[in-house]
C-alpha cells in the first residue's frame, strides 16, 4: 500500500483547518458536481442517505471536522488525516479504531478523470457517506481488526475482500444493481463502466474473492455483488481468516486482465 507518489498531504493550520487554494476548491467543485449527475440512478440508497447527512459543499473542499461531526453521530466513526499513501499496519490499525484514513490532498486538473492514489474527494465522497451506515461501518472496523492480526502473506489475500466490497462493490436492490464501492462512486468513468455491465458481475463468495487477482490501474474486468447491506454483517460472522488460509492453499484464479507492461 505504501509506494511513491507525487502528491503530498496538506497540513492543518493553527486552528486545525486546512487551507485549500481557489484552484483546489474549483477541482472539488468540478468533481462533485459531475459525479452528482451520475449517482441518483446508480448509487445504493444507503449511500444517498449518507450523502444527504454529510451535506457536502459544492464550492469548496470540506474540512474533516465537518465530516467527523456527522460520522460520530451516525456510527461513532471519525476521519484521520494521513499522507497520500500509508502502510498496511497503519491502515488496519486506524480502521480497527473506527478512524477512516483520509489523504488531505486533491488531484490535479490533469488527473481529474482517474487517479490511482486516494485523494480527499475519493475518501470523502466515495467512502464517508457509506460510513454513516451501521452495516458498512461495522464491516469496515471488523476488516481492520482482521488485518491488524494477520500475517504479511495473509494480508495480501485479505486485501481483495476490501477491494471488491468497500472499493469496488455492488449491491442488489429492487431497482437492480447499485454501487457501494468508493472506487466506483468517486469515478465517473468507472461508474459508467460498472453500471452498464461492461464487466463481469459475480455473486460475492469470500473464497472466490480472496483468490481473484486485480489491478489498480485499469477499469475492473470483474465486480462482485452482495444481496443487501446486511450481507456485510453476515460476512463478519464467518471465519474469514480460515477462508483466507483455504484460499492461500488453493492459490489464485487466472486473472481476467492482461499483465501490466514493464516500463523498464
Amino acid at each position: 500500500m505504501a509506494k511513491t507518489t507525487k502528491y503530498k498531504a496538506k497540513l492543518p493550520n493553527d486552528d486545525g483547518s486546512i487551507d485549500y487554494t481557489a484552484q483546489e476548491n474549483d477541482i472539488w467543485g468540478q468533481l462533485i458536481t459531475r459525479q452528482l449527475d451520475w449517482i441518483e440512478e446508480t448509487a445504493c440508497q444507503e449511500f444517498l442517505n449518507g450523502l444527504k447527512l454529510l451535506d457536502l459543499p459544492l464550492d469548496r473542499v470540506p474540512q474533516l471536522s465537518e465530516i467527523d461531526e456527522v460520522l460520530q453521530q451516525a456510527t461513532g466513526w471519525s476521519t484521520e488525516p494521513v499522507p497520500a499513501l500509508i502502510g498496511f499496519e497503519q491502515f488496519f490499525r486506524l480502521l480497527s479504531e473506527k478512524k477512516f484514513p483520509v489523504a488531505t490532498f486533491i488531484r490535479t486538473q490533469e488527473e481529474l478523470d482517474y487517479l490511482q492514489e486516494p485523494d480527499i474527494f475519493h475518501e470523502i465522497f466515495g467512502h464517508c457517506a457509506m460510513l454513516t451506515n451501521e452495516h458498512f461501518a461495522n464491516f469496515t472496523q471488523h476488516y481492520g481488526k482482521l488485518g491488524l492480526a494477520a500475517t504479511k502473506e495473509e494480508r495480501i489475500y485479505l486485501a481483495r475482500l476490501y477491494w471488491f466490497t468497500v472499493e469496488f462493490g455492488l449491491v442488489r436492490s429492487h431497482d437492480g444493481l447499485r454501487i457501494i464501492g468508493g472506487g466506483i462512486l468517486s469515478s465517473p468513468g468507472e461508474t459508467n463502466y460498472a453500471y452498464h455491465k461492461t464487466a463481469e458481475i459475480t455473486a460475492l463468495d469470500p473464497l472466490t474473492v480472496f483468490r481473484t487477482p486485480y489491478r489498480i490501474d485499469i477499469m475492473q474486468p470483474q465486480y462482485f455483488v452482495i444481496d443487501d447491506l446486511t450481507h456485510l454483517t453476515d460476512l463478519t460472522k464467518l471465519d474469514l481468516m480460515g477462508i483466507v488460509k483455504d484460499a492461500m492453499k488453493l492459490g489464485l484464479l487466472p486473472p481476467k486482465f492482461e499483465p501490466k507492461k514493464s516500463t523498464a
